[in-house]
């Protein structure tokens, strides 16, 4: 049976791409009949889309802008995903606050990965935050979406400590290395389920 993953980016899609590489170098086609089918974006200009029609995805651009309300472009969203029967929807620097409809439409199959140890620092400017808060540790946690954002079950999560010297810079770079990590192992596990 194949389980088809979605994945949804706004930017680089560099989460997109480790866990396309992934799915090729730990055989998820074979192993567990799992296989990246498409690549949507909110944003015509992610350069992630490249990416992934390099690697033979197909991709598809639903503009957040081209709809009144959340809830129409949420609807139009989960019609695009909804052609490739998704087993998986994977956020991976999607830079949207989904409907809590949307979010119960894909209930126990829709994950993200957030750059801070949820529950700890949900939102924006998390890097920041954990600096200004003294904090020695940040990191990243892979989640299940629920209708509260950045809450939901932990399926995995990365350490990194913060240095002196971090700016919110330099600690992002050093969490999105354990981001690239975690989020397909996280996947993995969730297909091997």
């Amino acid at each position: 049976m194949t389980k088809n993953i979605v994945i949804l980016i706004s930017g680089g899609g560099s989460n997109m791409a480790a866990i396309v590489n992934a799915a090729a170098s730990h055989r998820w086609a074979q192993r567990f009949g799992g296989r990246v089918a498409a690549v949507i974006s909110n944003k015509e200009e992610a350069e992630g889309l490249a990416y992934a029609r390099e690697h033979g995805i197909a991709t598809e651009v639903v503009r957040h802008r081209d709809f009144s309300s959340r809830e129409q472009f949420d609807t139009a969203l989960a019609a695009a995903i909804d052609v490739h029967q998704p087993a998986l929807v994977v956020l991976a620097g999607f830079m949207r606050i989904l409907t809590s409809g949307f979010v119960a439409h894909y209930a126990g199959r829709l994950l993200n990965i957030h750059p801070s140890l949820l529950p700890a620092f949900p939102g924006l400017d998390t890097h920041q935050r954990a600096i200004d808060a003294g904090c020695k540790v940040a990191g990243a946690t892979v989640h299940q979406v629920t209708a509260e954002l950045d809450h939901g079950p932990i399926l995995a999560q990365a350490v990194v400590p913060v240095l002196p010297d971090d700016t919110a810079q330099s600690l992002a770079a050093r969490v999105l290395t354990q981001e690239h990590l975690i989020y397909p192992q996280a996947i993995e596990t969730f297909l091997a389920g």
